[in-house]
């Protein structure tokens, strides 16, 4: 792995001599005369580290840091500040330098201040990368909905996104309260990442922990100082799933952390403040946990600001052939299958049936399918055989009603187009590209459909 570059500007030849020996051992270091040189340095070169003497001939060492400070991706500047040049130095931090150093240098002090300039830039580039992550992963596409509760629901998460409200997300397991979640974040517009915790997969010792962070000897195991949730989303988002399953002890500082925004880690004094914007969810009803004493009642108005409650599948069933395709489509490319389509039959079971583990048991469901099925056509045999016996025994049809009253899958598909074709304005492309299928499919449902 190639080492960092380090620019080192300082007027005095043997400082500036001694630490290049000393800094080549961990970065590529170019040496700087003066303040000049390393101006024009930083001009025509990059540097991922820029350490500077403030009192130099020509241009001094804030005018090496704003030149640097200006620069994209821009480097971590640390100055060297000698007796006398303090509120310098204050000010080069308020300017937006890292740290500095007194002079002349403690190469203790000076490790010191370098390892956490390094831990401070990989911290960063890891939010960065899992902020290009989630974007690559998350799909604009899992927002769109024939549901009219749904559009309501993304109507919503639209106009409360670039707030800094706390949102409550509601529901039965497997609504996608994490999806609405990453939506609210992506559309924030906050540059920080999004980081999820799974409240009741963890202890109240590793919960209290994994969200506040501890330091090195706070408890047994403990060898290391370690950074928490709050820390690592600061200027993003932190989701907590599960916020129903938390202990009463950790209730407490995650009320302190909503008031405040400060926090201290597990067997620590300092303080540290938080810009993390905190969306959470439960499938359990808090409100009832208030009033049984298990859960916190101020905690639960700071927690409820926004509330979003997410409807269960079997009611939004106008958006079932829609997630069907989309499962069926994403499996089917993950798997290396060629899947052309589903056969009425098998559609119209699927639609009937109640998924009491929504959208997350349809789309297991979907993948189970999709990698059994021996043909380019899903068929009625290739519909797990709980779901079959549960339709074949309920005898209710769960298809909305279409405007003739019937229920067959036919007419659920006049239905929906229909209704997406005069939500388009009767723009077909749209209509086509809103359904997820290709304009000469709809051109030839319509002539099916004599519509």
């Amino acid at each position: 792995m190639s080492k960092p570059a380090l620019l080192l500007a300082d007027d005095e030849r043997t400082t500036r001599d001694a630490l290049t020996r000393y800094l080549s051992r961990k970065f590529t270091v170019t040496a700087a005369e003066d303040g000049t040189v390393a101006v024009n340095l930083l001009k025509n070169a990059d540097f991922e580290f820029v350490l500077t003497d403030l009192r130099m001939p020509g241009a001094d060492g804030m005018a090496v840091l704003q030149t640097a400070l200006k620069k994209q991706p821009q480097p971590t500047c640390i100055v060297f500040s000698a007796y006398g040049t303090i509120e310098s130095a204050v000010e080069a931090l308020k300017q937006g330098a890292f740290d500095f150093v007194e002079k002349p240098v403690n190469l203790n002090r000076l490790d010191i201040v370098l390892k956490r300039a390094v831990e401070s830039r990989e911290l960063k580039a890891e939010n960065s990368r899992l902020k290009q992550q989630l974007s690559a992963n998350f799909d604009a596409s899992k927002l769109n909905s024939a549901s009219p509760a749904m559009q309501k629901i993304n109507e919503l998460i639209s106009q409360i996104a670039p707030s800094r409200s706390t949102v409550l997300l509601t529901g039965e397991s497997g609504t996608g309260k994490e999806v609405a979640a990453q939506a609210i974040h992506q559309l924030s517009g906050r540059t920080g990442p999004f980081v999820a915790v799974h409240c009741a997969a963890l202890p109240a010792t590793l919960l209290e922990s994994e969200l506040f962070g501890h330091e090195r000897g706070a408890f047994t195991g403990a060898v290391a100082q370690k950074k928490g949730r709050f820390e690592l989303a600061n200027g993003g988002t932190l989701f907590l799933d599960e916020i129903g399953e938390i202990d009463p002890q950790v209730q407490v500082k995650l009320l302190r952390v909503l008031e405040t925004r400060e926090f201290e880690r597990v067997g620590g004094n300092e303080v540290l403040h938080c810009d993390a914007r905190l969306v959470a969810a439960t499938n359990r009803d808090l409100q009832q946990m208030v009033q049984d004493g298990t859960f916190r009642e101020d905690l639960f108005y700071r927690l409820n600001v926004v509330n979003i409650i997410l409807p269960p599948l079997r009611e939004r069933s106008e958006d079932i052939p829609l997630l069907i395709k989309r499962f069926m489509d994403n499996f089917a490319d993950e798997n290396g299958k060629k899947i052309s389509g589903i056969a009425p039959e098998a559609l119209e079971a699927l639609c009937r049936y109640n998924w009491p583990g929504n959208i997350r048991e349809l789309r297991n469901c979907m993948e189970r399918m999709v990698v059994l099925s021996r043909s380019e056509m899903l068929e009625l045999a290739d519909v797990p055989l709980n779901i079959r016996t549960w339709v074949a025994d309920s005898g209710n049809s769960r298809l909305p009603t279409a405007p003739n009253g019937g229920t067959t899958i036919d007419d659920h598909q006049k239905a929906l187009i229909l209704k997406v074709l005069a939500e388009c304005g009767g723009n077909r492309s749209l209509a086509a590209k809103k359904l997820g299928i290709s304009r000469r499919t709809l051109y030839r449902r319509l002539d099916e459909y004599n519509l």
